[in-house]
Parts: structure tokens; C-alpha cells; sequence
């Protein structure tokens, strides 16, 4: 299809496109995207044109990729979270992405309850809130090289533990 075809076409199918996403906005209480939704699918239509894709219903074509579209559309803005189970899972993540951060966790707080109380309340302050060791300091009114020596040795008895679990 040459570039001039293409433009004759989707100035005769741009309306009907249009119409198609109003009416998918309309029915699944989407705000209005359907110059988006048009733009979107003729591009996607020339994009096949140019790559030598057989169109024999252009307009056929056309109709399709709106609705898919349409149905990307909908599915970016509807993710509602399904409780299982007594917790929430957010819709369109992977299903390990949950069960990953869930056992990181566990394995810091197996890893953390290794730790003295001074050790874990350094980590905690330095690793989980993002205060400087100055900051510590302050908080804590220990010297700053002090907490410096807590943190660096916690972290090396963490090393060493992880290591000896992973091994």
C-alpha cells in the first residue's frame, strides 16, 4: 500500500474508529481516549503497511487493533487488587514479585534477629530510614566513629551468616 492509499484509507475509516472507542469508553467508564485510540491504530496500521504485512480489509484491519487497543487501555487503568487469603495482590504485577519481597524480608529479619540490639538499631537507622551517621549520632548521642565500627562490623557478621546460608 502506497502512502497516498494509506492516507485515503484512514481518512475513510478514522471516523468509524473513532466511534468504536467513544462507544468502549462509554461502556467501560473510561475517560474519552479515542483520538488516542484512532491515532494509536493508524499508526499501527501503517507500521504492518510498511513492513509489507497482506491488508485486504484495511478497514477490517483497522476495526481489530482499535479493539485491542481499547482492551490495553482498559486493562492499564482497571488494576484492582483480589484478596486472598486475607491479603491484597495488585492485578498486573507477577506473581513472584510478591512472594519475593516477602522472602527478602523474612531472610532480613532471620538475618537482623542475629544482630545485638545496638547493631540492629544502627542497621535499621542507617539501612531502613536513610539517616547519615551524623544523623545517628545526634539521635543517639554516640560518637560518630563508634557507630561507624557497630555498622561496619553488623554488616560483616550479616556477610558471613548469608554466606554460610547460601553455601
Amino acid at each position: 500500500m502506497t502512502r497516498t492509499e494509506f492516507e485515503h484509507i484512514s481518512v475513510l475509516i478514522r471516523g468509524r474508529i473513532v466511534a468504536l472507542a467513544r462507544r468502549f469508553a462509554r461502556a467501560a467508564d473510561l475517560p474519552d481516549p479515542a483520538e488516542d485510540i484512532a491515532q494509536e491504530t493508524l499508526e499501527a496500521l501503517w507500521r504492518l503497511c510498511e513492513k509489507g504485512y497482506p491488508v485486504r480489509d484495511p478497514e477490517a484491519l483497522a476495526v481489530k487493533i482499535a479493539k485491542n487497543i481499547c482492551v490495553m487501555h482498559y486493562r492499564r487503568r482497571r488494576i484492582v487488587p483480589d484478596s486472598i487469603g486475607g491479603m491484597d495482590f495488585e492485578g498486573g504485577f507477577p506473581a513472584t514479585e510478591r512472594t519475593d519481597r516477602d522472602d527478602i524480608e523474612a531472610v532480613r529479619e532471620r538475618l537482623y534477629g542475629t544482630l545485638s540490639k545496638t547493631q540492629r538499631q544502627y542497621m535499621e537507622m542507617r539501612n531502613g530510614k536513610g539517616m547519615s551517621l551524623d544523623e545517628i549520632s545526634a539521635a543517639t548521642g554516640r560518637p560518630k566513629s563508634s557507630i561507624k565500627v557497630t555498622i561496619s562490623a553488623a554488616r560483616r557478621q550479616l556477610f558471613e551468616k548469608l554466606e554460610k546460608e547460601v553455601l
